[in-house]
């Protein structure tokens, strides 16, 4: 059974607001979902991810399984108790990895880029058949077997939320003919990711199966049927969307053309995409989480997210025109870069020396302005305003002054871990 309730939609797109009811609580929809790849939001604590706004966050399975390892995790009361995270978490399955490891990154192929040759320790995959993939270690250069029933004991021993089906992410780079060899696998490791999942998971643990099938259309939206036949709780769409923001769009719609649509139709997650266009996008899209490293990434090498699209809403801190400015990073952002008054000299400072400080501050501000991106899009379907809101944020509003500028209402108060 389905467990999103939609609340409201806009009449001019797919987008939908609506509240996702977990085992540890609720996810106001459209969301945002911060990368928890090791079981930590990279130099924040858990009660700081929360007060940026965010509702939920992403484990993932391969390498909690490599490193400290799902029994551990499992003994000491499971991810969210090792974490500290009492909110929602959903799983990556570990699948994702299993394309990096072997094709590296979608931007690295259309690049052209070739993976470097793997050290002993440094990870690559060894053979990927019906059975599951075999892959080195990146820990210990040891040979390890992943299977879609593996990765759904790993995913139960940390009892996420959401747990994510075994799939092959899909190269960008190979021909229709293997992308539909592929595709197939990956719809019989769904049933039996469904298979182990129905006589094993955790009470209250939500599947999403997950949507391949490359840019082929035909393939692409097969795949959205076979997942939304499954009896999935949820629906992910990854895999290589495309060499450029159209040709995505393009995919996704045509997933998202084959789910239904009903007042509790399954949950949409669109896997690693979390560019401010994208996920402006992908809200009139009709997907209700995302998740992406891009937020926690740039605030890491010193690069914050400001309402300045001609710039793609970044602001590069290390650059030394920031060396004396007295400006504030953000005008009234309430993340504490910002709301205690730091300049961007001293910010560009803490940027240009490495500061873990400066790390920590512009991944706070960078996950509060994504936040605030969310709530305005959701409350935005809420108030029938859609297409306004988007058009003013694509055109450089901040975002955040519309839920700062009335007082949280039902569903809209920030959740506390």
């Amino acid at each position: 059974m389905a467990r999103l309730a939609i609340q409201a939609r806009d009449e001019a797109s797919r987008a939908r607001a609506g509240i996702l009811r977990t085992a540890h609580g609720d996810v106001r929809t459209p969301a945002f979902v911060p990368l928890a790849t090791k079981g930590t939001v990279k130099g924040l604590l858990a009660q700081e991810v929360a007060d940026a706004g965010l509702d939920m966050v992403l484990g993932n399975t391969l390498h909690l399984l490599l490193s400290p390892g799902p029994e551990l995790i499992e003994r000491l009361g499971g991810l969210h108790r090792f974490m500290g995270w009492s909110g929602p978490i959903i799983t990556d399955s570990g699948g994702f990895q299993v394309f990096s490891m072997g094709h590296g990154t979608v931007a690295e192929e259309i690049k052209g880029r070739g993976r470097p040759a793997p050290s002993h320790t440094g990870g690559s995959i060894l053979e990927i058949a019906e059975t599951g993939v075999r892959f080195r270690s990146y820990v210990d250069g040891g040979e390890r077997v992943l299977t879609p029933e593996g990765s759904m004991a790993v995913q139960a021993a940390l009892g996420s939320d959401l747990a994510l089906a075994f799939d092959e992410c899909t190269p960008f780079h190979v021909d229709r003919e293997y992308t539909a060899r592929s595709t197939e696998r990956t719809h019989r490791w769904l049933e039996r990711c469904r298979r182990w999942h129905e006589r094993h998971a955790p009470a209250g643990q939500l599947l999403y199966g997950i949507v391949q099938g490359g840019v082929h259309e035909d393939l692409r939206r097969g795949s959205a049927q076979a997942v939304a036949a499954s009896g999935c709780g949820g629906v992910a769409i990854g895999g290589s969307l495309g060499a450029d923001k159209a040709q995505m769009y393009e995919v996704v719609s045509w997933a998202v053309d084959e789910l239904d649509d009903g007042h509790e139709s399954p949950p949409r997650h669109l896997l690693g995409i979390g560019e401010v266009d994208d996920l402006i996008r992908g809200v009139e899209l009709g997907i209700d989480t995302f998740d992406c490293a891009m937020p926690t990434r740039l605030g890491r090498h010193g690069t914050a997210l400001i309402a300045d699209p001609k710039r793609r809403w970044r602001l590069d801190l290390s650059k030394g025109r920031w060396r004396e400015s007295e400006e504030p990073l953000v005008e009234g952002c309430p993340c504490p870069a910002c709301s205690t008054g730091l300049s961007r000299a001293y910010l560009s400072y803490l940027a240009r020396a490495k500061e873990l400080t400066g790390m920590r501050l512009l991944t706070l501000h960078n996950l509060t302005f994504v936040a605030d991106l969310m709530s305005d899009l959701r409350l935005a379907i809420i108030a029938g305003r859609l297409a306004q809101t988007a058009a003013a944020l694509r055109a450089g509003a901040a975002p955040g002054r519309a839920r700062r500028s009335k007082r949280a209402g039902p569903g809209e108060s920030h959740p506390s871990t």
